[in-house]
């Protein structure tokens, strides 16, 4: 997942970016126990009873009161946009925390502090998470009875199961396709057909709407209304975390409409989850109220306490910071806590500071490998392994909190990630870098006086202080980075993951974060999203193109770990494959540990939400 803070995704934290919120975060109104709220859908959670409030802070500790209070409006307050608002599409960790309130999918995650229980999917739309069949390739979904969609101007209907096949049909659409399409294109039978015939489709609302409505995925199928059957082509132990992505969401007929992910998709966004979008002003607000139609009775991850929820966009993490301290806003949208700030928080015990690891990479340098400067350099397998030595790592675990914080690393997989195996191929996990060897390789390579390359940022958070960083330890290896910056809303969408700008070397060097999809099991996570040059289209997050040289190689290392079912085959071949893939130098791994987060002394319930890197929005309670 994109870190978008998480400019990613768990998935991958993005860090420093941030959302701005201008109002207080108290309630102004307060529902009476086991009531209705005032503005649409009710909640099942018997406010009565009292609910004791998890711990989040760094030392278990929480301000709290016990008692659940439903009402009032919560604001986030940020930085940057997010990526897509189209589920089909929508990748960045923050669009994550938004799609939470209006999608929902046939399984997903509840918010719970046990990791055991947060990261193991539970039913959501489905009556249940079904047992698989045929070998573990069928499943078997019933989606249930009065899961609505709130269709604007005329009466709420049942979200269908031709609503969610239309759902999986549009992650390959041809206007802008998942980033992570092969989830599903790699395990449910006749996906990929579909997806390559649909790839030559217009990319126009009428043709699309025509290839879908005459052409079927045959390992995707709808006995009845309520009931969607899914036939894979292997078992995959993966399948329900795949499923409970947002890319797996329900899709009303009206989409078939618009363009998507277009603006006028964006305008008439239609919820089946607890909120609905009221306004949407990109790169400025969100503003949310209750959605009518949904029934809580049908829904037990999401208790919808809050009336309303605002999303101001805009800031930065240290006016963020100051305006969560002094109560105008409830929580950040997609910031972390400003370096400077956490020593004293971490000094006062503060209860409202939350350091949480979720096996982020983050941020992580990558290479454009179709870059046409310098005579196509970076796509020279020893000019990026001389750059694996011009970086001191430390200068960037500084930049990101201190050692108590950040380690630095040396290769693809994280540590929580099974296939994890501690590698050093670079020799500088001691954090510093190694610039007269890195001048020595690059002088090999055919470049004796250096390189003049770009280097892609965001102008938030973090990512300034870490790009002037880079650009310092990059000079003594005699290579000049011309800064480019770029805002957050704009950093994946028309760079990254644009491979027209990319091959046009609209940049060279970036830094990107990203957060595996799930725990555990999640080496499919990074290695199908960032490293497979089949995904190398529009909305990539293979950004460099990595692996065009060799396609076969690469390809076949990857399908061969998924096919394996043996855990501890599957964990050595991940490893196998992360210590191959560093020898090609595809990025330059920079740290990866805690992240700080931080909410507002009046937003009660805030337990971390894995998925999406921040709070649950749809289970904090304001006051």
């Amino acid at each position: 997942m994109l870190i978008s803070r998480k400019a990613a995704a768990p998935v991958a934290v993005a860090v420093g970016l941030a959302v701005s919120l201008a109002a207080c975060g108290s309630s102004s109104t307060k529902t009476p126990a086991g009531a209705s709220s005032s503005s649409g859908g009710t909640s099942s959670f018997d406010v009565g009873a009292g609910v004791p409030e998890p711990a989040s802070g760094i030392n278990g500790k929480h301000e709290a009161p016990p008692t659940a209070h439903p009402g009032g409006t919560l604001k986030l307050l940020g930085a940057g946009d997010v990526d897509h608002l189209d589920p089909s599409s929508a990748y960045y960790t923050v669009s994550y925390t938004l799609l939470r309130a209006v999608t929902r999918q046939l399984v997903t995650y509840p918010n719970s502090v046990d990791p055991k229980i947060a990261n193991a999917p539970v039913p959501d739309m489905a009556e249940s998470v079904p047992t698989p069949s045929n070998g573990g390739k069928t499943y078997t979904f019933k989606i249930k009875s009065g899961v609505k969609w709130d269709i604007p101007g005329g009466a709420a209907r049942a979200v269908t199961s031709a609503d969610m096949i239309r759902g999986i049909k549009r992650i390959c659409n041809p206007a802008q396709p998942s980033g992570a399409a092969n989830y599903y294109t790699a395990t449910i039978a006749g996906m990929s057909t579909f997806c390559d015939a649909f790839a030559k489709v217009k990319p126009d609302a009428a043709s699309m709407k025509a290839y879908m409505d005459s052409h079927q995925i045959s390992g995707l199928t709808a006995p009845d209304a309520s009931t969607v059957v899914f036939n894979l082509m292997a078992p995959a132990g993966d399948f329900m975390n795949i499923l409970a992505l947002p890319f797996a969401s329900a899709a009303p007929i009206e989409v078939e409409n618009y363009i998507p992910d277009s603006p006028e998709y964006n305008q008439h966004f239609i919820s089946d989850g607890p909120y609905k979008i009221d306004t949407y002003v990109p790169k400025q607000k969100f503003v949310l109220s209750r959605n009518a139609a949904w029934d809580a009775s049908t829904d037990k991850v999401r208790h919808a306490y809050v009336d309303n929820i605002d999303i101001t966009e805009g800031s930065d993490e240290v006016p963020v910071q100051q305006q969560l301290q002094t109560g105008d806003v409830n929580m950040e949208w997609d910031t972390t806590v400003p370096t400077a700030q956490l020593p004293g928080l971490k000094a006062q015990n503060d209860p409202h500071l939350s350091l949480q690891n979720v096996g982020a990479t983050n941020p992580y340098v990558v290479f454009n490998l179709l870059s046409p400067h310098e005579n196509g350099a970076l796509g020279k397998q020893a000019v990026r392994k001389a750059l694996q030595y011009c970086v001191a790592k430390q200068d960037i675990v500084q930049v990101e909190g201190g050692p108590d914080l950040q380690t630095p690393i040396d290769q693809i997989l994280t540590p929580p990630i099974l296939g994890y195996k501690k590698i050093d191929p670079y020799n500088n996990l001691n954090g510093q870098e190694n610039a007269t060897l890195g001048k020595k390789m690059l002088a090999d390579a055919g470049y004796p006086n250096g390189l003049n390359l770009i280097y892609l940022y965001r102008n938030k958070g973090k990512a300034p202080a870490i790009a002037t960083t880079l650009k310092d330890n990059f000079s003594k290896c005699g290579v000049n980075l011309n800064l480019k910056v770029s805002t957050p809303s704009d950093f994946y969408t028309k760079h990254l993951s644009n491979p027209t700008a990319t091959k046009a070397g609209d940049w060279d060097l970036a830094g990107p974060g990203w957060n595996p999809d799930w725990q555990g099991n999640a080496a499919r996570s990074f290695f199908v999203p960032l490293l497979d040059p089949r995904q190398f289209t529009v909305g990539t997050t293979n950004y460099g193109d990595y692996g065009k040289d060799n396609f076969a190689t690469v390809t076949k290392a990857i399908d061969d770990a998924l096919a394996t079912t043996d855990p501890q085959q599957v964990a050595d071949k991940w490893a196998a494959l992360d210590a191959a893939t560093m020898d090609q130098a595809p990025w330059i791994p920079l740290v990866t540990g805690k992240t700080p987060y931080y909410y507002g002394a009046r937003t009660h319930n805030w337990v971390f939400f894995n998925f999406a890197n921040n709070g649950d929005i749809t289970n904090v309670w304001v006051s």
